[in-house]
């Protein structure tokens, strides 16, 4: 008898050791390719899964015709640097970009063939400590609907599947990733180029805190993983303190990223920096652990639904409120790119002096 609970005592730390921390993808950035909405030449602009519209927060005074470009997405060439208040000249603020860089079918990595981000940054030459941050187009949603999307861009309701998954919009690999405790690893696939600068990861959690993460530095030429190990993750639980957390109605703890941002030191040489970036993973502990109930308790009083669709709803709107300031600015831009000569008459001969 002595014996059987031995092993099983041993079963169980056996079980709970598999279960301890798990592993996701964070964002993969070989799923962002553009293959939706394409523009006046046929060219597809926005990435399917994760486009966004936000016309709703756009007012009555937009046309239809307007109101159908204000589509937005992850796709890798919407991205943007921005650049701390030391490295930002004119020349900086527009070479600096994000685009999709084609890895060749003929590289000896498992994505060969694919698209991964590419990113350029224009530090300044002279001696300043500068940094800029790689972040998407708008802040990825937490809480948005899993759904399908045309080729046009337009969200379609949710099927009755992805309402069982329980799944939102941006996890698997798109930015988000749900019921995370405590991250015990953060790994992040990039290809170095041989630059001295320093490479944090920026993520933020369910209660809007942004926490970067010094992953190492660039100072190495091929493809690496760079992984960061929290030093104060304890696997020894009875070193933990223990905290027991309502299970209802308290909502998934969650983690999203929010960018990279890239450090360039005084001593070090300036001027352009070339990266390459793949992915993002994390390992972490559940922050609950999931079981079948006796009674459904989120149908019975929905109380999670209602708080998640009103932050959805804030998110969309703050989200919203950015694009279309951004969509009024691009219609100001001049469409001329040169003069009408003074010199020369309509049909095309010499103006008579």
């Amino acid at each position: 008898m002595k014996k059987t609970l031995c092993l099983f005592a041993a079963a169980m730390l056996l079980v709970g050791g598999a279960a301890f921390a798990e592993e996701s993808m964070l964002i993969d950035f070989t799923l962002l390719d553009a293959d939706c909405v394409a523009n006046e030449n046929g060219d597809n602009t926005q990435n399917r899964h994760t486009v966004m519209d936000y016309s709703v927060t756009a007012g009555a005074t937009f046309t239809n015709d307007q109101k159908d470009l204000m589509r937005t997405s992850l796709v890798l060439s919407d991205w943007e640097v921005t650049l701390n208040s030391s490295a930002k000249t004119v020349a900086a603020l527009a070479d600096s970009k994000v685009v999709a860089a084609p890895v060749k079918e003929s590289a000896d990595v498992p994505f060969a063939g694919k698209n991964v981000m590419g990113v350029r940054i224009v530090f300044p030459s002279w001696n300043s400590n500068s940094n800029a941050k790689v972040i998407p187009a708008f802040e990825i949603p937490a809480y948005e609907p899993l759904s399908d999307a045309d080729d046009s861009g337009n969200r379609q309701e949710p099927t009755d599947e992805q309402k069982a998954s329980g799944k939102t919009l941006f996890e698997d690999g798109y930015g988000v990733v749900k019921n995370v405790g405590t991250i015990k690893s953060i790994q992040v696939t990039t290809m170095g180029m041989n630059h001295p600068h320093g490479l944090y990861v920026l993520l933020k959690d369910n209660d809007g805190v942004e926490r970067r993460y010094f992953m190492g530095y660039l100072g190495f030429d091929g493809w690496k993983e760079l992984r960061w190990n929290n030093p104060q993750y304890l696997t020894e639980i009875r070193s933990r303190e223990i905290r027991v957390y309502p299970i209802y109605p308290r909502g998934l703890p969650f983690v999203k990223f929010t960018g990279f941002q890239i450090t360039r030191d005084a001593a070090q040489a300036g001027g352009d920096f070339i990266g390459y970036f793949k992915d993002v993973k994390i390992i972490y502990d559940k922050a609950l652990l999931t079981s079948d109930r006796d009674i459904a308790d989120e149908d019975l009083w929905g109380i999670i639904t209602t708080k998640e669709k009103a932050r959805q709803n804030f998110e969309m709107s703050r989200f919203g409120e950015k694009q279309v300031n951004r969509y009024l600015e691009k219609a100001k831009l001049a469409a001329e790119d040169e003069f009408t000569s003074s010199l020369k008459s309509d049909n095309g001969g010499q103006a008579s002096e």
